[in-house]
């Protein structure tokens, strides 16, 4: 049985994000959960690399002295999986905000789809979506985006070590992503419609891999909270 001690000394928590939740929430979920079943006034808790609301899948919360370890998790490399719709771009790069631009796909064929993913194994440049966590002169890239001010972004060096298709529906392309810390989906989503001579959003993502540890084992939040109930 885990006790308060446990917690308190640090232990990992693997949980399966659900759609819509942020990451954040969670975080303050397991919390509120951990320190009302143990009756604890304080407990540190956080999680290991921010999943968009809009993503499900693996999310590592560590507590207690495992805390110290998070900037280890972070920097592990990451695998998703995930879908991204061809023919049209939104302001966000994933479907947060509406289409603002449509374009032709009757050139895209399978081969150059397939054929595409080469130009982006590797060690690429990348521009992080405006709509993100990002902060820049103290304020998040979100919040000019959403004030529609106008605001530079520097690109970042990512590397992408796997870029594999896995199916093809029209313009329902799905895919799986091996990558380094700090790579954008949305980006590479957005990036890849551009070479395709196009247009993409992202309209899935599911995160599979953080390092050795896998989605597959992994909680949902109901059965964390239906397990701590138990102790």
């Amino acid at each position: 049985m885990t006790s308060a001690e446990d917690y308190l000394s640090g232990k990992i928590i693997l949980i399966d994000k659900p759609l819509n939740w942020t990451s954040f929430q969670v975080v303050n979920k397991l919390r509120w959960k951990i320190r009302k079943t143990y009756n604890l006034k304080k407990i540190k808790v956080g999680h290991a690399g921010t999943l968009d609301p809009l993503a499900t899948g693996l999310l590592i919360i560590c507590t207690g002295k495992m805390t110290k370890q998070i900037d280890t998790f972070q920097g592990q490399d990451k695998e998703y999986t995930g879908t991204l719709f061809l023919g049209s771009t939104t302001p966000s790069y994933d479907l947060e905000t509406e289409v603002d631009r449509t374009f032709k796909t009757d050139h895209i064929t399978e081969e150059l789809i397939h054929g595409t993913t080469e130009e982006f194994i590797g060690t690429i440049e990348q521009y992080p979506p405006i709509f993100s966590a990002i902060k820049k002169d103290g304020k998040r890239l979100y919040e000019f985006a959403r004030a529609g001010e106008d605001v530079k972004i520097k690109p970042r060096e990512v590397t992408i070590k796997e870029f594999e298709i896995t199916k093809i529906a029209n313009t329902q392309v799905y895919f799986r992503v091996v990558c380094s810390k700090g790579t954008y989906i949305r980006s590479l989503a957005h990036d890849f419609g551009k070479a395709l001579n196009s247009g993409a959003y992202l309209s899935s993502l599911r995160r599979t891999k953080i390092g050795e540890f896998n989605v597959e084992n992994a909680q949902s939040i109901e059965e964390f909270i239906g397990s701590i109930d138990v102790h």
